[in-house]
């Protein structure tokens, strides 16, 4: 059985399953992004549409809802839906680092494929995939059948915005990358410079649309903070991770793990 627990660190609440780090909370501030892949999102968000305006956003994945929390701040009335099966972990994060009041975010006892199958079309301008199970993306969340569904809960000028964890040769972010092309034919990528020369694994930061995506908006603001990253424009995502195939479940078993 998973142990939950949240301890003071780092200036803030941080929620940690099985002594692994899932999220960093501060309270006093909701727009300090201490993880840097969490600063990389909250870039994405940022760079969406008009500043500070609401969207309606689905999160699979909460954990310490530290992303749910930025949108709330940075753009006020926006909708939120929250997809965590966790509910030990929910329950606990609300009891530690409550959600303020009259946030705008409901939180959904489901997982992310169940909970996507239930929403009708069109519900979303941004769904973020940022799930965990030990340290990695649950494989099922990536399938061709899964990024369908993502596509189909998106607005016309949705985005999706994936967070998926992978090492050289990057079969999984190949995967994901033929899958998302399939269904929402614009994407960009930000990464770590090392993990795209594969010395390293990383974070990738996968953004999706049927319409196209803000690149250089997001590019403008992956070089100003205190970890500088790449951002990729579609015809460097297809050079640096294409030839994959999108993954049915069966696939998924040779992932790396």
């Amino acid at each position: 059985m998973a142990e939950r627990e949240v301890r003071l660190m780092d200036g803030g609440h941080v929620v940690l399953v099985d002594g692994r780090a899932q999220s960093h909370v501060d309270l006093a501030d909701p727009t300090r992004l201490a993880f840097d892949y969490v600063r990389r999102m909250g870039d994405v968000i940022d760079a969406l549409g008009d500043p500070g305006a609401p969207v309606r956003a689905i999160h699979v994945g909460g954990a310490g809802m530290t992303l749910p929390r930025y949108l709330a701040a940075t753009r006020p009335g926006s909708r939120q839906t929250v997809l965590e099966p966790d509910e030990e972990l929910t329950a606990l994060v609300r009891r530690d680092i409550p959600l303020p009041p009259r946030s705008g975010i409901k939180v959904r006892p489901v997982d992310g494929r169940a909970g996507l199958v239930d929403l009708p079309d069109g519900r979303a301008d941004l769904l973020v995939l940022d799930a965990y199970d030990d340290g990695l993306v649950p494989p099922e969340l990536l399938t061709a059948p899964v990024l369908a569904e993502v596509a189909r809960v998106l607005a016309p000028t949705g985005v999706a915005l994936l967070n998926v964890v992978d090492r050289a040769p990057f079969p999984v972010i190949r995967s994901t990358v033929a899958g998302l092309r399939a269904v929402l034919p614009h994407l960009a990528a930000g990464l770590e410079p090392a993990t795209r020369r594969a010395r390293r694994p990383g974070n990738v930061l996968l953004l999706a649309g049927a319409a196209p995506v803000p690149v250089e908006a997001w590019r403008a603001r992956s070089s100003t903070g205190l970890s500088p990253y790449q951002v990729l424009d579609g015809g460097q995502v297809s050079s640096s991770f294409g030839g994959g195939t999108p993954a049915q479940d069966a696939d998924t078993a040779c992932w790396p793990g």
